[in-house]
């Protein structure tokens, strides 16, 4: 019995249009989850190609990639320019909350 090869999903491979990346984005931020975001983040980039993005956020690919991982914790800043490098921008809506009684 021969067992099945697959490879890894890699959201990456998808996101190839700017609708894409803003919705896989949008959904990141939603998660409230820094360490996803940051991730999300990184796909992205590896998507727009991580060499270019680096150079326009002005940091080193390496540190872009371990800013950018599951495991990383990029600082705000970092964040900013690497968003604007991928040209989106981030924006602020104001959370559907049921008003207090």
């Amino acid at each position: 019995m021969s067992k099945a090869k697959t490879k890894p999903f890699d959201p990456s491979e998808y996101l190839d249009d700017s609708e894409s990346i803003a919705a896989y984005m949008t959904e990141a931020l939603e998660s409230g989850d820094p360490a996803f975001v940051a991730d999300a983040l990184g796909v992205v980039a590896r998507a727009r190609g991580m060499t270019e993005v680096a150079r326009e956020a002005g940091v080193s690919r390496e540190s872009l990639y371990r800013a950018l991982s599951a495991d990383g914790n990029p600082e705000f800043a970092t964040v900013l320019r690497v968003v604007q490098a991928l040209g989106l921008r981030l924006c602020v809506a104001p959370a559907n909350r049921e008003p207090a009684a």
